[in-house]
């Protein structure tokens, strides 16, 4: 005979709690005889049972029993489940009672268990007079299980709008129609928790364009740095964004991201109307301006001289020629003899910390300024084979072979550092060949080293 279901009214398990205790008397069983605890579908029928957790008897002189069992985690919740005790002979008990003396109870296993969020973590919204706006549990993660209710798709929902219950209201979402609070709770049954609920959205009445308002991420004025400011616009259906006017390619969604200054308006469409507002976003990073021509033809012999001008505070300049970094060049202006993709880096390391780069390429045939040197004078002031900046880079091989067929040098992204040892001269000057192989094609030739 089943005793009071362990004094609980109704089972409510989850993650963080999964253990319930069912304790029964009996007389007259042969030893070995073995009792299950069974828990019923969620219609409370036995026909094919939930779980079974069975129990085998040792001791035969004892006349009552406890079982320990876990609600699944898969259960599928019902405000009318029953528990019993089945023995191996046939047995059946009646159903337990549980602490309000029925036989029907709720149970619930709580695949989510925490606070959530609804519409995009935004606490407002607004619709217009005859349009409509969709709440929905967020979901950033989805890949993350645990992020997200809406990750356990079982999971039942009950909305509520001004604190009163929707009715006929279950699913992940709710579409707004008028104006009031809207939030969302996890539908447990009897085992529903207040705490297991979303934020509360405020849904206004839309009808001009001072209901749209866009927030900065890092404030306005803005420091640019890394991918820039985040713009925010009020919940909305759709949204198309404008700068100075003029729509920007691809920005339909409700967030944008820049590091420019100017007027950025949104147009948001409620469903029904739509409105606009608009932000005057300023940088209080710096301003910076290059004079490079893109894609100059340099002519034999030529060289030009690129300047950058900047307002930045205690500037610093980093030049860079193929994305390899030019030594020893941080002035504000670069002299270029040779061909190939510039880039100069400017920063700012005081204040509003900040980068801009400016990107440009200059063209031309090889003229005197990228002529491979084929002598190397190691009593001069540079005694290493210095060939031109164009050469050096990642995607260059450079190989020296001595004059005996000796490989004295294999190397990528050579620096104009050879000849790093003592060379024998003997009774001639050594001569040796190259082979430089890269971007700016093949090279081939001597060097003669003298003292």
């Amino acid at each position: 005979m089943p005793q009071q279901l362990d004094g609980l009214e109704k089972l409510c398990a989850g993650n963080s709690f999964n253990e319930f205790f069912a304790t029964f008397s009996y007389i007259d069983f042969p030893a070995g005889t073995t009792f299950q605890v069974e828990l019923s579908d969620n219609a409370g029928s036995f026909a094919t049972p939930t779980l079974t957790t069975t129990l085998q008897v040792v001791n035969t002189s004892a006349t009552q029993q406890t079982i320990k069992f876990a609600v699944p985690n898969d259960l599928a919740g019902s405000d009318i489940y029953s528990l019993r005790i089945k023995s191996s002979t046939g047995a059946v008990s009646q159903r337990f009672k549980n602490s309000l003396g029925n036989t029907s109870f709720g149970a619930y296993f709580k695949s989510y268990e925490s606070s959530y969020f609804i519409n995009n973590k935004n606490t407002t919204a607004a619709i217009c007079s005859s349009g409509s706006i969709t709440l929905s549990v967020y979901n950033e993660t989805p890949s993350d299980v645990s992020s997200s209710p809406a990750n356990y798709p079982k999971l039942k929902y009950k909305w509520y709008k001004d604190n009163v219950i929707i009715s006929g209201q279950s699913g992940t979402s709710l579409v707004v129609s008028t104006p009031g609070q809207y939030y969302s709770e996890i539908d447990y049954g009897v085992c529903t928790e207040t705490n297991i609920s979303s934020n509360r959205v405020d849904v206004v009445s839309s009808t001009s364009g001072s209901a749209v308002t866009i927030n900065s991420s890092l404030g306005n004025p803005f420091c640019a740095n890394g991918t820039g400011t985040v713009l925010t616009a009020t919940s909305g259906n759709s949204y198309l964004w404008k700068k100075d006017g003029v729509t920007i390619a691809g920005a339909t969604n409700r967030t944008y991201s820049t590091n420019e200054s100017g007027v950025y308006t949104v147009e948001v469409d409620f469903g029904g109307c739509k409105a606009t507002g608009s932000i005057n976003l300023q940088s209080n990073g710096f301003e910076a301006s290059i004079d490079a021509q893109d894609g100059y033809k340099l002519s034999e012999g030529e060289t030009i001289t690129v300047n950058v001008t900047t307002d930045a505070s205690a500037p610093t300049f980093e030049w860079y020629l193929n994305d390899n970094l030019i030594s020893g060049q941080t002035s504000s202006s670069y002299v270029i003899a040779v061909k190939g993709n510039y880039k100069v880096k400017i920063s700012q390391a005081s204040g509003c910390i900040a980068t801009r780069e400016f990107s440009f390429k200059i063209n031309g045939e090889s003229g005197p300024a990228s002529v491979i040197p084929n002598i190397i004078k190691l009593s001069g002031m540079n005694p290493y084979w210095n060939i031109p900046d164009e050469y050096k880079n990642a995607n260059t091989k450079v190989i020296i072979i001595s004059s005996n067929g000796e490989m004295v040098l294999d190397v990528v992204n050579y620096q104009g550092d050879w000849p790093q040892n003592n060379i024998d001269f003997k009774n001639v000057n050594p001569v040796y060949y190259y082979v430089i192989q890269g971007d700016a094609g093949e090279k081939k030739g001597s060097i003669t080293v003298i003292k």
